[in-house]
């Protein structure tokens, strides 16, 4: 073979190469595993949390791992088809201002997230302060099939050193600020589990309500797996920053990364 005819015929196997390398990545980077952000249940007029707003630094670092997806719609077999692990925040009760009120969690949505739990997907709920318009009651529906409840107890805000021995996220330090409480059923199937628990001997940033309780639990429904945290505001943008929230100021945390793993456990990546 000749020169002349050497060099196309090395040119197209090298292109051929780099082709297949290129179509070799692509399920990789299809692989990410998919984490929907669902606003069905903030009111029309709710700006604590927005995806484009203080939410959009913990969904942006989130990318690095996830398929990050937003929506308002409500569930459906459809809409979860393909998603790994939902994130909840701060359902409201009332509506905000002269805004229409918000979507509740009624028996429909609760048969559907039920399901998604039962065949294997993965939900985060977070609640929050006190006169930041939750809705517990009928979530406490939802939650009361794995074993757990929200209650309006609240505890006020400090830095948590989480113990070694916790799973997943034992060693990482919690800026929490200030949240509601969760009771377990301990016998209950769901076998809910208690992952981080207010240590009273550690003083809050403010020096007030400090008791013991339950503040993030875990439960397994089926082949499903649930978390929930009594507090939302740790994964805004002024918590991430350390510019602080209603002027407080914890600093030193690792609040991306431990909500990363339990996006990850949830996700069963861990």
């Amino acid at each position: 073979m000749t020169r002349a005819l050497r060099l196309p015929l090395l040119a197209t196997l090298l292109l051929t190469l780099a082709l297949s390398r290129v179509s070799a990545a692509e399920p990789a980077a299809k692989s990410k595993p998919v984490l929907l952000y669902s606003l069905r249940y903030q009111a029309p007029g709710e700006n604590r949390y927005p995806a484009d707003g203080s939410y959009q630094p913990i969904l942006n670092h989130l990318r690095a791992t996830f398929e990050v997806r937003v929506s308002a719609e409500p569930p459906s077999p459809k809409l979860l088809r393909d998603v790994a692990v939902v994130l909840i925040a701060n359902p409201n009760e009332n509506a905000v201002g002269t805004n229409p009120p918000p979507v509740h969690l009624e028996r429909a949505d609760l048969l559907v997230w039920a399901s998604y739990l039962q065949d294997g997907g993965g939900l985060i709920l977070l609640g929050n302060q006190e006169g930041h318009n939750l809705e517990i009651t009928r979530f406490n529906q939802l939650l009361g099939r794995c074993g757990m409840s929200l209650t309006n107890r609240y505890h006020d805000a400090k830095l948590i050193s989480i113990p070694n021995s916790t799973p997943v996220i034992g060693g990482l330090r919690w800026a929490y600020y200030t949240g509601n409480e969760i009771l377990l059923q301990p016998t209950h199937p769901a076998h809910p589990k208690a992952w981080v628990v207010n240590d009273a001997s550690t003083p809050t940033a403010t020096s007030k309500r400090n008791e013991a309780g339950i503040l993030l639990a875990v439960a397994e429904l089926v082949k499903g797996r649930i978390v929930v945290a009594t507090d939302a505001g740790w994964l805004s943008r002024n918590a991430l920053d350390e510019t602080g929230i209603g002027g407080v100021i914890l600093r030193n945390h690792q609040n991306a990364e431990l909500f990363e793993r339990l996006a990850l456990w949830a996700a069963h990546r861990r």
